[in-house]
């Protein structure tokens, strides 16, 4: 697999161009709009990366403040929000087990594909740093407010896949002891072409999806990503 903290930290254009082709079917929103309140809602965002979900959520609140540990993937997220014309939202750097925004100031916390990455990046030590920014989700709500995580379940698969182990140890502890509800959503990616779906996905997931995606002969990759709620 590729080094994703070097991707985050020296690509992020090439990675905002991977993930502008995820969720052709636009069930990200539609999943939100069920699930949260989005009118009138302020919101705090860890982990934002590229400003995916940001832009998706931008139009539809009140106010949104977006962390990542990487500048220059919020350099590329600030691009996107100005062209919406939104004005409602903050972007600065900061950990997720460690964000500056005041107890009980927001009525959503979302999390997306962040978390996860501690599995891989610190097989022995990833339950710390998970519960401190599920803490840290949970402390910014106010009460009745929603902590939401999204992640992966699947990339090239029309059903959830069984995860690797850390991953899905990870995700058992969402729902025990954190206490997190689950379901999942379909978010299949879109290529332009076969040979750039195979630039992309070598790009971010490695050689052997990318040719997986190249035998299939088409454009479309199928994809699911899982959905963890937990009301304060």
């Amino acid at each position: 697999m590729p080094d994703h903290r070097e991707i985050y930290r020296l690509e992020p254009e090439r990675y905002d161009e991977f993930v502008r082709c995820e969720d052709r079917q636009g069930n990200l929103l539609a999943c939100l709009r069920r699930l949260v309140p989005l009118q009138g809602s302020d919101v705090v965002e860890l982990g934002a990366g590229t400003g995916r979900v940001t832009g998706l959520l931008s139009p539809q609140v009140r106010s949104i403040r977006a962390f990542d540990a990487a500048a220059p993937m919020l350099e590329v997220a600030r691009r996107r929000l100005e062209r919406l014309e939104t004005g409602n939202w903050l972007l600065a750097v900061a950990d997720n087990a460690c964000l500056p925004v005041p107890d009980g100031s927001a009525d959503l916390a979302v999390a997306g594909w962040t978390f996860g990455h501690q599995t891989m990046w610190d097989p022995g030590g990833w339950r710390a740093p998970v519960d401190a920014a599920i803490g840290e989700m949970l402390r910014v709500l106010r009460p009745g407010g929603t902590a939401l995580v999204f992640e992966t379940l699947g990339p090239g698969h029309e059903v959830p896949f069984t995860p690797p182990a850390a991953l899905g140890r990870y995700y058992a502890r969402l729902a025990d002891p954190h206490r997190f509800e689950w379901t999942w959503i379909r978010t299949d990616f879109e290529f332009a072409s076969p040979a750039e779906g195979e630039r992309l996905l070598r790009f971010f997931f490695g050689d052997e999806l990318a040719r997986a995606f190249v035998r299939s002969g088409r454009s479309v990759l199928p994809g699911c990503t899982g959905v963890w709620w937990r009301r304060r």
